[in-house]
């Protein structure tokens, strides 16, 4: 026998669905309904038992709603770690920042909208080339590290604060990179570099209200392209070799000019007393011949003969040989003065 659909099933249940009305009969008779099931009961009987009814199910219904109080209070606490901070939004829109330690939240009205880690340090690297103020180009890796300041306005100023960051530093980058020459970004400069791309990244990113606060950046590679590296060295080498031979250079003049210095003071000092000597002597000179003037003008033939005695005695006793002319002859005495004074020196002995 077949079965049709529109009669009981073949297990005795009916096909219709469920009446709304039924279901909110039955929850209404299950908080409601009198204590003696009977609706053929006395007036007065069966309105005393629902009133007990009614007082027993209100005494269940305070306990559930205060379940649900305790519930609702234990799923709004919350514990937050001493490095984080928690942005909440109330209703969609910003309410508080939490701190660190045991927190409450209203569920569902609130969201706990950003939990950052403040205290952790950031870092990115960024790889990109340049061009100098002198027209090179030049391959440069940049490493950033930033931390946390204001986690609000990190989580609400910016849309992505990671793509802001690396953006603002690349246009630091390239901005302070452009300012200088090659030769400085690959050698001793690059530090001065990197603390000017340091505070123009801090600039941007307080004009952008990102709250992010940068703690170190180092230039970590920089060097030519690939294309002219040997090329490159080649003048690094060349630029080492000069400043080699000029550190030598200055090494030489150190040791050579202090000696010039002294011999130029020393021959200094040399010809102002020389100078000095030769002055005091034409001072003497100059006295004598004075005095002798005045004695010559007092006895002048005893004095030219005192002259002439006085010049004899000096030419003789600068000689150690006398040639005397024989008066009428043609001979020529030699008297060896130096001869007979070791003779006789011989002789004291």
């Amino acid at each position: 026998m077949s079965w049709n659909p529109n009669e009981k099933d073949p297990w005795g249940r009916k096909n219709n669905p469920p009446d709304l009305d039924d279901a909110i009969e039955q929850l209404r008779k299950m908080f409601f309904s009198s204590k003696s099931g009977g609706s053929g009961s006395s007036g007065g009987s069966g309105s005393s038992g629902g009133g007990v009814s009614f007082k027993f199910t209100w005494k269940y219904f305070s306990y559930l709603l205060l379940i649900l109080f305790a519930l609702y209070a234990f799923l709004g606490l919350r514990i937050v770690n001493e490095a984080n901070r928690e942005v909440v939004f109330t209703l969609g829109k910003y309410n508080r920042v939490l701190g660190p330690g045991l927190q409450f939240h209203f569920p569902v009205i609130e969201e706990i909208y950003a939990n950052e880690n403040i205290s952790k340090i950031r870092t990115f690297v960024l790889p990109t080339n340049m061009l100098t103020k002198d027209e090179n180009i030049v391959d440069v890796e940049l490493n950033v590290q930033y931390t946390i300041s204001d986690l609000k306005a990190y989580s609400l100023n910016v849309e992505d604060p990671e793509i802001t960051i690396r953006q603002a530093a690349e246009s630091a980058l390239r901005h302070v990179v452009g300012e200088n020459l090659m030769d400085d970004l690959l050698t001793s400069g690059a530090a001065a570099i990197s603390s000017g791309i340091l505070l123009r990244l801090d600039e941007y990113l307080a004009i952008y209200e990102s709250g992010i606060s940068v703690q170190q950046v180092n230039i970590e590679q920089r060097q030519p392209p690939a294309e002219v590296i040997d090329s490159f060295r080649d003048v690094v080498a060349a630029r080492e070799d000069k400043e080699r031979l000029r550190n030598e250079a200055q090494k030489y003049a150190l040791s050579i000019v202090p000696v010039a210095r002294g011999d130029a003071q020393r021959q200094l000092q040399d010809a102002e007393a020389y100078k000095q000597k030769v002055m005091a002597v034409a001072e003497g000179e100059a006295d004598r011949f004075i005095a002798l003037l005045a004695e010559y003008k007092k006895a002048p033939e005893v004095t030219r003969e005192r002259l002439y005695l006085d010049s004899l005695e000096q030419v003789f006793s600068s000689s150690t040989k006398i040639m005397i002319d024989v008066e009428g002859g043609n001979n020529l005495l030699y008297l060896p003065l130096d001869q007979l004074m070791k003779r006789e020196e011989e002789e004291d002995e």
